[in-house]
């Protein structure tokens, strides 16, 4: 990685960066990642993630003494030093060196950003495929709903489904009810109603989800959160995945099943384009 990034207290070289070795998040994956985007130099729903990453440490005791200004302009000061209009960002935030007492440890920030690269134009016009993922989400893990550094079996399953060509891994829960991808949210659209599985699932409370949600709605588009299964994901019109990187991600097939049409079909184009200008708008600098 070349440039700066912004590492605790300031900003540093890229190749001079470390944490220290007793570092919990490097351990024991003890620490909290949020993925971001930039558009025109501002970052979208900035103040979601910072939400969502404050109420994630709260609930999983990861002690940090920063607060969500000072992220803030770490954030604007990594784009400007690096010059980066549209950029994605990742911010991660671990409990920090384990050597240290609980009075003296002082948690570990580590913010990067690169150059924005979007998903394959096609995967937009044509829709993609996706499988199911060979593991379970347990409801009882206190992590899960949580974006941990404890990463590792949703990359594990992104790489199954890349083997064979596939843009996601679908994760189902412990009790088979519909969860989310490896790296996204999952909405299906049935007789033009929205659904997707409920945040106590539990599932990861996306930006893009709530975007998406809100989207809805402004557009008189019906919404339903409730439990969903396969059943529910074969028979449905329409199926897209979200995330802040890849936006509204049509999925035309999973695993050897066609859903719906094989088109994209209206109601995701719809909510595409809203996100898409919803970005341009709020990002506007």
């Amino acid at each position: 990685m070349n440039g700066r990034v912004f590492l605790n207290d300031g900003l540093v070289e890229a190749e001079k960066a470390g944490v220290s070795v007793a570092d919990s998040g490097l351990l024991y994956g003890a620490g909290l990642f949020e993925t971001m985007r930039s558009r025109n130099g501002v970052v979208f729903r900035i103040q979601d993630h910072l939400d969502r990453l404050f109420l994630s440490a709260a609930t999983l005791s990861i002690a940090h003494s920063y607060d969500k200004p000072y992220i803030g302009r770490a954030v604007d000061s990594l784009l400007q030093a690096n010059q980066l209009k549209d950029a994605r960002l990742r911010l991660t935030l671990t409990g920090g060196p384990l050597t240290e007492s609980e009075e003296q440890r002082k948690p570990t920030l580590l913010i990067t950003a690169t150059e924005f690269r979007p998903y394959p134009a096609d995967y937009y016009k044509t829709g993609v495929l996706a499988v199911l993922c060979p593991f379970r989400q347990n409801s009882t893990d206190p992590t899960c709903g949580h974006k941990t550094t404890s990463y590792y079996p949703r990359l594990l399953a992104l790489n199954l489904a890349h083997q064979r060509r596939a843009a996601e891994a679908i994760w189902f829960t412990t009790e088979n009810r519909l969860a989310e991808g490896s790296v996204s949210n999952v909405f299906l659209v049935k007789n033009s109603i929205l659904q997707t599985p409920s945040v106590e699932t539990p599932v990861l409370p996306g930006i893009a989800r709530k975007t998406v949600l809100e989207l809805a709605r402004r557009q008189s588009i019906e919404v339903v959160e409730k439990d969903l299964f396969i059943t529910d994901l074969l028979e449905a019109d329409e199926v897209f995945l979200t995330n802040v990187i890849m936006e509204v991600l049509p999925v035309i097939n999973l695993e050897k099943h066609t859903l719906g049409d094989g088109q994209v079909g209206p109601v995701t184009q719809k909510l595409r384009d809203a996100f898409a200008q919803a970005v341009e708008q709020e990002c506007n600098a």
